[in-house]
């Protein structure tokens, strides 16, 4: 079976289950390379730590900017698949929040695309992130590095 391209979902997943079902898409396959993201209990912008960490998103078209980023990824680069899992709703320090994979016949083109996807998400998939901190809620801005790490893919941030 082969797994969903994109999945927004409140629930945890797990990793190893992820990676198996991605590998079974393509009897090609010679690399998978991901990325697991979890919520840190601070930020670099910020004083103080992070109690935890609350995302919104709208339904539907969360799921079809992230489902045209991969199909960019998939012109792009020679993969075989990609697949993101994201998570919304409250979480805390250490919770996974992120998966991106990509397979391929090679290293290369995966390491690519997984790093390419992650520089667009972080910019990119409309999410909206607010931080819980010992002094209050504080909403989640885009940060520069991650606009630069995006431009040098060719695409200019559209919250620049």
């Amino acid at each position: 079976m082969t797994p969903a391209r994109v999945r927004i979902q409140t629930f945890d997943f797990d990793p190893s289950t992820e990676l198996a079902a991605l590998r079974q898409v393509d009897r090609r396959v010679g690399a998978v390379v991901s990325f697991l993201g979890t919520v840190r209990d601070w930020h670099p912008d910020a004083t103080g730590e992070v109690l935890s960490l609350e995302l919104e998103h709208y339904p539907g078209m969360t799921e079809r900017a992230i489902e045209a980023m991969l199909d960019q990824a998939l012109a792009r680069f020679d993969i075989y698949a990609a697949q993101v899992i994201h998570r919304v709703g409250l979480l805390q320090p250490l919770d996974q929040i992120v998966w991106v994979a990509v397979s391929s016949a090679h290293r290369g083109q995966a390491f690519q695309a997984c790093e390419f996807l992650m520089d667009y998400l972080k910019t990119q998939a409309p999410f909206w992130k607010k931080e819980q901190t010992p002094d209050g809620a504080r909403w989640v801005d885009a940060r520069v590095q991650d606009d630069a790490a995006l431009q040098r893919w060719g695409i200019t941030a559209s919250n620049a």
